[in-house]
């Protein structure tokens, strides 16, 4: 990265101005902890390293920061504008499997080569297909770990992994501690409960009264339910 742009994102992350916030990330060497743009923290310039995404974040061996959770931050828009089938890409992406195989399936149904799909994660967002599907998978095991009374094998499933083993090993390799142990010092576990609850991160402003009807809706007879403000 030049030396320009480095000060640059530098200086917009003193001012933690909301307006970066998921538009990239800062990684922090001495500490090995990745940070939101509006992390309170301020590391000295030269400890820092700004990256594309979260997913390129723990690829380079960065643990979320507890502190301002980019983990849980709204998702990056970095690729909206430059290629509409980044777009579609993600999204098959989420819902495929995290096999060679699957990303050469998804690269056929976008019109493209696998290894030109690749190259365009990597551009755009910094990691490979296979990457970005994992961390978001984490993601959402992490909220599912510390704000729902869900099993460890059912977490495993919920979020996307096809067998347990498979999630304990990406969750250590990105937390440096199994699902149970960070449940367990997260300590923010909610009691049984019938119904699933799930915080979801979002970019202010937020038309909630417009989302909310929207939803009262679309919702599915028998299955949804959708009251209050």
């Amino acid at each position: 990265m030049e030396t320009q742009e480095k000060l640059r994102l530098y200086k917009s992350i003193l001012s933690r101005d909301p307006r970066n916030d998921g538009r990239f990330y800062v990684g922090v060497k001495t500490t090995g902890i990745y940070c939101r743009p509006i992390c309170p923290a301020k590391p000295k310039i030269e400890n820092v390293e700004f990256l594309k995404s979260k997913a390129e974040a723990e690829n380079a061996g960065f643990r979320p920061c507890l502190r301002c959770k980019p983990d849980l931050s709204p998702l990056s828009q970095r690729w909206k504008g430059t290629a509409a089938v980044m777009g579609r890409a993600l999204s098959l992406v989420e819902r495929g499997d995290q096999g060679g195989e699957e990303i050469a399936v998804i690269a056929e149904r976008l019109g493209m080569t696998d290894r030109h799909l690749r190259r365009l994660f990597q551009e755009h967002v910094g990691a490979s297909p296979i990457e970005v599907a994992i961390s978001r998978r984490l993601h959402l095991a992490r909220q599912l770990l510390t704000q729902s009374d869900l099993s460890v094998l059912d977490v495993a499933f919920a979020s996307g992994f096809n067998s347990l083993r498979r999630f304990n090993d990406a969750f250590v390799k990105t937390y440096q501690k199994s699902p149970r142990e960070f449940r367990k010092e997260a300590g923010e576990r909610r009691e049984r409960d019938e119904v699933l609850r799930i915080e979801l991160p979002y970019s202010p402003p937020y038309d909630w009264n417009n989302q909310l009807a929207f939803f009262s809706r679309h919702e599915a007879f028998g299955v949804e339910l959708v009251e209050g403000d």
